[in-house]
């Protein structure tokens, strides 16, 4: 994988993690494209800390608050969201990392993530609840749609700002307790992908590549979370919605014809 093959790989990501159409899912299609499927989780891992990095940098003071009240409300409703992806990802984690290798269902996917999103940007406007309405009981079932995601071309973004529309809470609300979630779910696919690299059970991959791909995806990370905010604000899921439900009937295409 050369420089530019990872920057525009790290561009990718940046952008579709905190847009709600699926990273690993056009990270897949990416390294397919480029001849690099055996690039792997690793390499899709370290793009995810670029990413991180840009959360950390635009919720810092959030963060900070939470650090200093480790039992308010917010940080036990961030626990209870994590919870879900956490059993569901360590239970079924060989399960999904074959999937995710084959891609076999990514069409499908792709599919279900615009169907969501469709049916969650009709309640948005309905929307009442800020960070101090969150129930408990919502950020269990955010935490259970996150899980879900685990799928490669299930948008995790998509599926928990959805769920939090569909449990009435208010939109900007809902994009700001999504990409705070975001954050102990990307640090917790960092810390296990890192004790793979030390059993020497997935791929190493020059350090030059990862650098670049690593800052590209931070930067476009940052870039896509501010128009996500923004969009939440004032304009519509349902483009997002019909992009991903063409793109799975492509990649269905595609599968059936042989061309992927």
């Amino acid at each position: 994988m050369n420089w530019l093959e990872a920057a525009i790989l790290g561009a990718i990501q940046g952008l579709t993690e905190f847009l709600p159409v699926s990273s690993t899912g056009h990270l897949f299609l990416g390294r397919h494209f480029f001849g690099l499927d055996e690039a792997g989780l690793f390499l899709d891992t370290m793009l995810h800390l670029g990413t991180l990095v840009a959360l950390v940098i635009i919720y810092w003071t959030d963060l900070l608050v939470i650090v200093r009240r480790p039992f308010s409300k917010l940080t036990v409703l961030l626990i209870l969201g994590t919870i879900p992806a956490i059993i569901i990802g360590l239970t079924f984690r060989d399960f999904f990392e074959e999937i995710s290798k084959t891609g076999v269902t990514i069409g499908w996917e792709f599919i279900a993530t615009g169907l969501i999103l469709w049916y969650a940007d009709n309640l948005k406007e309905r929307g009442f609840k800020k960070v101090n309405n969150i129930s408990y009981a919502d950020a269990l079932i955010i935490g259970i749609f996150q899980g879900a995601a685990i799928l490669p071309a299930i948008s995790r973004s998509g599926l928990t700002i959805g769920a939090a529309l569909i449990r009435k809470i208010n939109k900007e609300t809902a994009a700001y307790f999504s990409f705070l979630l975001s954050i102990p779910a990307i640090a917790g696919a960092v810390i296990l992908q890192g004790f793979s690299l030390y059993r020497g059970q997935t791929e190493i991959i020059s350090l030059p590549s990862l650098f670049i791909g690593t800052v590209m995806s931070g930067i476009f990370g940052y870039l896509a979370v501010k128009w996500m905010i923004s969009i939440l604000k004032r304009g519509s899921l349902k483009v997002f919605s019909v992009y991903v439900l063409l793109l799975g009937i492509i990649v269905i295409f595609a599968q059936f014809t042989g061309y992927f």
